[in-house]
């Protein structure tokens, strides 16, 4: 190994994307031990396989510092512990705070020149005291643009301005900023913020002049959301319920909203170049609560699994959504809403549409509880939108083979002309295709 030439061998080490091989790599050849210094990115994480031999997350911490401590130029760094670990580590804790103060200041003052990306991925909420972790990075990383944390109770606290930051993910934190108003101050030229499950927030107040994708996840209701954003592109914004979104978004074009609730939003909403939606929300919040939107091209609904389904079978009708969202040239209906549409079918007079034009494309997320009614469903759809030539519907991984192949069959000698794509899905999974 060690007479390759030194292009290739520092080529092989730059492509482990895990620096603990790097590391059995300087243990086994004198050539990647003399090349690893050239490295400029360094990813460690704590996984039930580093446990299984025994090393403790002090030695961990150990084996990192020395990486680091040898790499004179660091751009790059990504340290946490494995989701794998929680249950195996809980009696452990105390020596899990990556996120520690004391830990930080031993290795990203001497890389924080070059730092331009950072991921820190604690062990859980080990500290009821608050990190003073972004203080310290605000201190010492000027040229930092990407950002990643994860699991800490997160100081806001005399944060200096951080200019060159670009990407923002705070995931599973605790905030000392119900309105985000001290957070959203010192990242001025921020492009990407996710927020996910993020917890005490008020009514969070994002007004930011350069934000193009925002994610918001939380786990309880909002009372409100204000969102100023002129340049803002992506949208995602999932919690139980909100009572009121104040929108002015301009240039929004994609919009994920996953609620149980939606109470209402406000008159100055705009609107007026958004193209893709999926909404995730009572039908009675689809149908009444979200504003009328004429530019919506491509629409995904579905319902939670939360909300009284059947006090909501009179509500979701074809010629509502039409009202709703009148542009619609692709329409995906989940599993919950499609439940809804079957069992609105089943028990009340076929509703009588104009034949709807526009609509090219028809997917759902399909059960079939009842093959019968799922194909008249199919059917009543396909003779409304009458130029519906893409049709994608997927079977959920449990229904028996022989009930899809007939499903499938049936659907195809009835409508030869279409182009039909076959799929399945099941909960928690991505969808597979059949075609």
């Amino acid at each position: 190994m060690d007479k390759l030439p030194a292009d290739l061998l520092l080529e092989i080490l730059s492509r482990l994307d895990n620096s603990a091989d790097v590391a059995r790599c300087r243990i086994a050849s004198k050539g990647f031990n003399t090349l690893y210094p050239r490295l400029r990115s360094i990813n460690l994480q704590y996984t039930s396989q580093i446990l299984r031999k025994n090393h403790t997350l002090s030695s961990f911490k150990r084996i990192f510092l020395n990486l680091i401590s040898n790499m004179p130029v660091v751009e790059s760094v990504c340290i946490g512990v494995g989701e794998d670990l929680k249950l195996a580590l809980v009696d452990i804790v105390n020596d899990l705070y990556l996120i520690d103060e004391a830990f930080v200041r031993k290795w990203l003052p001497r890389v924080s020149v070059h730092l331009k990306s950072l991921s820190v991925s604690n062990f859980s909420y080990l500290r009821s005291s608050h990190s003073n972790v972004l203080k310290l990075i605000s201190d010492y990383c000027h040229n930092l643009a990407v950002l990643k944390l994860k699991y800490v109770c997160l100081s806001l606290h005399n944060l200096n301005p951080m200019p060159m930051m670009t990407s923002l993910t705070l995931d599973s934190v605790n905030l000392l900023d119900t309105k985000l108003i001290k957070l959203i101050k010192c990242v001025p030229n921020l492009e990407v913020l996710n927020l996910i499950d993020v917890r005490f927030l008020g009514d969070p107040e994002i007004h930011h002049l350069n934000l193009k994708i925002f994610q918001l996840t939380v786990s309880g209701p909002l009372f409100t959301l204000s969102l100023i954003t002129p340049n803002l592109v992506t949208l995602k914004l999932i919690c139980k319920c909100i009572t009121s979104v104040h929108i002015q978004a301009p240039m929004l074009s994609h919009f994920h909203l996953a609620l149980t609730y939606l109470t209402a939003f406000v008159k100055d909403r705009i609107f007026e170049n958004l193209k893709t939606l999926t909404l995730s929300a009572s039908i009675l919040s689809i149908i009444y609560g979200f504003p009328y939107t004429k530019t919506v091209e491509n629409l995904t609904v579905d319902s939670p699994r939360s909300c009284n389904r059947y006090d909501l079978i009179s509500i979701f009708t074809l010629a509502k959504l039409f009202t709703v969202f009148p542009k619609m040239s692709s329409l995906c209906i989940k599993s919950n809403a499609w439940w809804v549409f079957e069992a609105s079918y089943k028990q009340l007079d076929r509703e009588t549409l104009y034949l709807k034009k526009g609509l090219k494309t028809f997917s759902a997320y399909l059960l079939l509880v009842d093959p019968s009614l799922t194909f008249s469903c199919v059917e009543f759809m396909l003779n409304q939108c009458i130029e519906v030539s893409n049709v994608w519907l997927l079977i959920h991984c449990d229904v028996d083979s022989n009930v899809s192949k007939s499903f499938i069959s049936g659907c195809m000698k009835r409508w030869p002309g279409l182009k039909w794509r076959w799929g399945n899905w099941r909960e928690e999974m991505e969808d597979s295709i059949l075609d």
